[in-house]
C-alpha cells in the first residue's frame, strides 16, 4: 500500500486519478465530450491529403489525413483494392516501415534492405532497389527534391532518384573503427566501445535531411545527424552524451558519457516557423546499472528543442532523471496548436514508457500544465535521482502492476511500479522496459482535440547486470495486453480508453482521418477501424501479419485510400507473424482479406525444445540446467538464470507423476509453484529432499522456483 499511495499522490494528486483511468474503459458511442474547440493548425507544418508526404504525415508527426469519403456510416464498405507480397511472400523477417505516397506513388522499405516504389492505384511495382544485405530496422523514406532518402543496414545513407530508383548519391556515415579502440575519434566524435548504428525513418526539412542512430544497448554514444540532400555531406551532429566543454558534460560521472547510450532512435517533428528540430533521445547505457554513470546524464530521456540549421541546443527537457527503468521515452513528438484558457498554445506532446504524456510550450519548453519535482525511492548503489519530474493531469494508463490486469506480476518476485528501485534480486516493475506507450505513433485529430496513443501492459523483471543477473528480461509465463487511449491535451487527462488483448505499443501506429474513422493495426494481424469520438469498432481486416506500422491514406482522381504495411514485429511477443503484405483498401474494393496466421502467445512462452518425459525420468532437477546434449541435469547450481530447472520444459501424458528434486550438493533451497493457477505447490525443499504431484488434467503449466523466482519451467500434459 505504501508504494501504491506514492504512485497515487505522483499522479496528480489523488486517488481518483487511478478511479477515473478504470471508469472510462467502457465509454460508450458518443458518450465522451470532445476537447473542442481546435484553431486552425499552423499552415506550416504541412497537411495530408491526397499525399502522405512523410511518416507521420506532416512535420508534426500528427499522422492525420484530412481526406473524408470514408465514414463510420460506410467503412464497413471497405475492401481490398489490392494486395502485394513485396519479398515474395516471406515470413523471414519483421517490417517496420510506414509508407510515404507522394503523387499516387507509394514509396516503402524491408527489412530485407529493398526500397520499392509502387503504383498507388494498381499495386504494381514501379522500381526496386536493393541497399545491400546487412539488415537493420527500416521504418521510412523522406521523398523530397525528386530523390528518395534512407539508411540501410551497413549504416550508409542513400539518395535515390525518385522516378528510376538509381542511386543518386551515398553517404557512409558509421564505419567500424569509430571509437572502438575505447577513445574518441577525431573524425567522427565517437567514443567507446560500439558505434551503434543508424536508425529511424529519414525526415526532410528545408534542405537537409535529419538521420538518428540506435545502439544504447551495447554502450553507442548517441546522436544525430542533419546532412546536405544534395551532397549526403554532414552539415552537423548533435550527440546524446555531451563531450567536454558542451551543455550537459557534467551531468555524467567521469568517462561515461563516451559509451552513455542516449540515442535518437525514432524520427523527430519540425516546427518551419520556429526553425526547430524537435528530438527524443533514449535511456542511457549501462540501461540498469546506474552506478558507473552518476549524475542526471543529459540528453538521455530527454526531448532537445535543435535549431534546424545549425544543430545548436535551444532548450531541452528530460523526462526521466539517471534512468534505470529503461524508460526512454522516445516515441515520436506530436506537434499541435491548442486553444487552453483562450489562450493558442503551440505545444509537443512528448512521453510513452513512463506512462505520462509532457505537453510543452514549442517555443520554450515551458510544461502546459507544470512540472513537480518529487521526491521518488533512493538506492545508493544506483546513485538514482532524488527528484523526478511529474507533470500536471494524470498518466494515460496505470504506472504500477495490477492484479486485475495483463500486469499480474508472476508470484515469489519483489514488486514495484514507476521509480521503484532494485539492485541484485530480480524485480518486477511496470512500466517495463516494453510498457506504457512505448514506441507506439500517436495521432493528434483537429476534428475531436484528442491525442490518441497506443499502449502495452508488460511487465519487466529488472537487476543489475552483475554475475550473469536478470537485464530487462519480461518474466517468463507473464501476461501481456495493452489498449487504445484517447488523451485531452488542454488538461491531459483520459477521455476514453479500449483495454484488449494485445501490446499496442510497438510501432502500432495510429490514423485518424478528418472522415472521423480511426485505424490502427493489432499483432494479431488485424487492422481495425474504430469511430474516433469513442473507440467502438466499425470495420476489421485480416492482413496476413501483425500490423506493427503506421496507417496511412491517399487519394487517387477523388477516390481515397488507406494503406499499411503488415509485416509484424519482434517485440513484445517474439512469435508476432511475420511478413511482406503490402494493402490498400477502398470503399468497394474486392480483394478478399488475407488467411489468419497464428496469433502470438498471450503469455510470454518457453521456447526450448521439450523434454519427453521418459527422456527426463519424469523428473525435474532444481536449481539446475538442462544439458541438450546428454540429455541430462547440468552438473552445477545456477541461481540467475531464467532456465535453471533441468528440464525447463517437460512434456507427459495425462496421470504421469512428476517429482521435483533439489539435489543433496545444492547449496540452496529451492522449490516449484504453479501460477496463475494452483495446480501443484511443492514449497522450499532444502538440498536432497524432492516432492510429486500427479497431473490428471491434461494443459500448460508454468512455475518458478519462490527461491528464486525468475527460474522458471513449463509443463504440458498432453
Amino acid at each position: 500500500m505504501e508504494r501504491r499511495s506514492f504512485l497515487l499522490s505522483a499522479a496528480a494528486g489523488s486517488a481518483a486519478t487511478v478511479s477515473a483511468l478504470t471508469s472510462t474503459a467502457e465509454a460508450t458511442p458518443g458518450s465522451p465530450a470532445l476537447a473542442l474547440p481546435v484553431p486552425a493548425q499552423s499552415a506550416a507544418l504541412g497537411t495530408t491529403g491526397a499525399d502522405w508526404p512523410k511518416v507521420g504525415g506532416n512535420y508534426g508527426n500528427q499522422n492525420h489525413s484530412t481526406l473524408r469519403a470514408i465514414t463510420p456510416k460506410n467503412v464497413k464498405k471497405l475492401g481490398g483494392a489490392w494486395h502485394i507480397n513485396l519479398e515474395g511472400g516471406s515470413t523471414s523477417a519483421y517490417q517496420q516501415c510506414t509508407i510515404v505516397v507522394q503523387d499516387g506513388v507509394l514509396y516503402v522499405e524491408t527489412t530485407q534492405q529493398n526500397v520499392f516504389a509502387v503504383n498507388g492505384r494498381t499495386g504494381e511495382v514501379i522500381w526496386r532497389t536493393n541497399l545491400g544485405t546487412e539488415t537493420t530496422n527500416m521504418r521510412g523514406v523522406a521523398v523530397a527534391e525528386g530523390k528518395v532518402f534512407t539508411i540501410s543496414g551497413a549504416n550508409i545513407v542513400y539518395a535515390l532518384d525518385q522516378l528510376t530508383g538509381a542511386v543518386r548519391w551515398q553517404k557512409p556515415l558509421i564505419v567500424d573503427d569509430n571509437g572502438g579502440d575505447g577513445g574518441c575519434s577525431n573524425d567522427s566524435g565517437q567514443c567507446g566501445g560500439n558505434s551503434g548504428g543508424l536508425a529511424g525513418a529519414v525526415v526532410h526539412f528545408d534542405g537537409l535531411i535529419y538521420v538518428g542512430t540506435e545502439g544504447s544497448t551495447a554502450g553507442a554514444r548517441g546522436r544525430g545527424y542533419a546532412l546536405d540532400a544534395n551532397t549526403g555531406d554532414v552539415v552537423w551532429t548533435f550527440w546524446g552524451p555531451p563531450g567536454p566543454g558542451e551543455f550537459g558534460h557534467d551531468t555524467w560521472e567521469g568517462d561515461s558519457w563516451k559509451t552513455g547510450g542516449a540515442v535518437p532512435w525514432i524520427h523527430p517533428a519540425v516546427d518551419p516557423e520556429l526553425g526547430l528540430v524537435y528530438w527524443t533521445f533514449g535511456n542511457p547505457y549501462p540501461r540498469t546499472d546506474g552506478s558507473s554513470r552518476g549524475g542526471d546524464n543529459l540528453f538521455a530521456n530527454s526531448i532537445v528543442a535543435i535549431d534546424a540549421k545549425t544543430g545548436e541546443r535551444r532548450w531541452h527537457f528530460q523526462s526521466v532523471h539517471h534512468d534505470i527503468w529503461d524508460a526512454d521515452n522516445v516515441m515520436a513528438p506530436v506537434l499541435a496548436d491548442l486553444l487552453v484558457d483562450g489562450r493558442r498554445r503551440k505545444v509537443v506532446v512528448y512521453g510513452s514508457k513512463t506512462c505520462w504524456f509532457y505537453i510543452l510550450d514549442r517555443r520554450t519548453g515551458e510544461a502546459l500544465h507544470g512540472m513537480e519535482e518529487r521526491a521518488v525511492p533512493q538506492h545508493a548503489e544506483h546513485k538514482t535521482s532524488p527528484t523526478q519530474p511529474f507533470p500536471g493531469g494524470e498518466p494515460f494508463t496505470d504506472p504500477f502492476p495490477r492484479l486485475d490486469k495483463a500486469t499480474r506480476p508472476v508470484p515469489f518476485y519483489p514488486v514495484g511500479g514507476l521509480y521503484s528501485v532494485f539492485w541484485d534480486r530480480a524485480t518486477i516493475i511496470f512500466p517495463g522496459a516494453g510498457g506504457g506507450g512505448d514506441w507506439g505513433f500517436p495521432s493528434f485529430s483537429p476534428r475531436t482535440g484528442y491525442v490518441y496513443i497506443g499502449y502495452g501492459l508488460v511487465n519487466s523483471s529488472y537487476s543489475n547486470t552483475h554475475g550473469g543477473r536478470v537485464n530487462t528480461a519480461r518474466p517468463l509465463g507473464e501476461l501481456f495486453g495493452g489498449g487504445l487511449v484517447a488523451m485531452d491535451p488542454r488538461t491531459n487527462t483520459v477521455a476514453w480508453r479500449k483495454e484488449g488483448d494485445w501490446s499496442l505499443a510497438h510501432g502500432n501506429g495510429i490514423l485518424t482521418t478528418a472522415g472521423r474513422v480511426l485505424f490502427q493495426g493489432r499483432p494479431d494481424g488485424v487492422l481495425e477501424a474504430m469511430d474516433d469520438t469513442s473507440g467502438a469498432t466499425l470495420w476489421t481486416w485480416q492482413c496476413g501479419a501483425g500490423v506493427n506500422t503506421i496507417p496511412v491514406s491517399y487519394e487517387i482522381d477523388g477516390e481515397q485510400y488507406v494503406a499499411v504495411l503488415a509485416g509484424g514485429n519482434g517485440l513484445p511477443f517474439p512469435d508476432i507473424p511475420k511478413g511482406d503484405h503490402l494493402w490498400a483498401f477502398k470503399l468497394g474494393g474486392k480483394v478478399a482479406p488475407a488467411p489468419a496466421p497464428t496469433p502470438p502467445s498471450r503469455r510470454n512462452q518457453i521456447r526450448v525444445a521439450a523434454v519427453t518425459g521418459a527422456t527426463a525420468h519424469n523428473t525435474v532437477t532444481l536449481g539446475r540446467i538442462w544439458s541438450s546434449g546428454s540429455n541430462s541435469p547440468g552438473a552445477a547450481e545456477n541461481t540467475v538464470a531464467q532456465n535453471a530447472m533441468a528440464p525447463q520444459y517437460l512434456t507427459v501424458p495425462v496421470g504421469t507423476e512428476v517429482t521435483f528434486t533439489n539435489p543433496a550438493d545444492n547449496k540452496q533451497a529451492h522449490g516449484a509453484a504453479a501460477f496463475f493457477d494452483a495446480e501443484f505447490d511443492t514449497g522450499l525443499l532444502m538440498p536432497g529432499q524432492s516432492a510429486t504431484h500427479t497431473f490428471a488434467t491434461a494443459g500448460e503449466y508454468f512455475y518458478n522456483d519462490p527461491a528464486f523466482p525468475q527460474s522458471t519451467g513449463k509443463i504440458v500434459v498432453q
